[in-house]
């Protein structure tokens, strides 16, 4: 089956869409952020209502953790080769440790 012709994007204004999988194929296929810088799309303003269960998940705060130097360099250099922030790298490593705990306690 040939590929369906998407509407064209000049950059200007975003194209009228028949459907929303048309939409989603677009935008697969262009730069949302581009879009954005050029004015053509305006970010949301209006607040996204979350359910309460996923609103607690979301929260984050802002820890002060002491590592050795040697730890946090060994850390950015293996997320340096995954290719994701070193921080993120850290959070995931607890959130995995946090798991396991929990599942050997249970």
């Amino acid at each position: 089956m040939p590929k369906k012709e998407l509407p064209e994007f000049k950059g200007d204004r975003i194209p009228e869409f028949a459907s929303e999988e048309e939409e989603r194929e677009f935008w697969d296929s262009h730069s949302f952020a581009e879009a954005m810088e050029r004015g053509v799309l305006e970010p949301v303003e209006e607040p996204v209502e979350l359910g309460p269960e996923l609103k607690a998940r979301l929260k984050t705060k802002r820890v002060t953790l002491r590592l050795r130097v040697s730890q946090i360099e060994a850390a950015k250099e293996i997320a340096r080769k995954k290719d994701i922030p070193y921080q993120t790298l850290i959070r995931s490593w607890i959130a995995e440790a946090i798991q396991r705990e929990r599942k050997e306690r249970a």
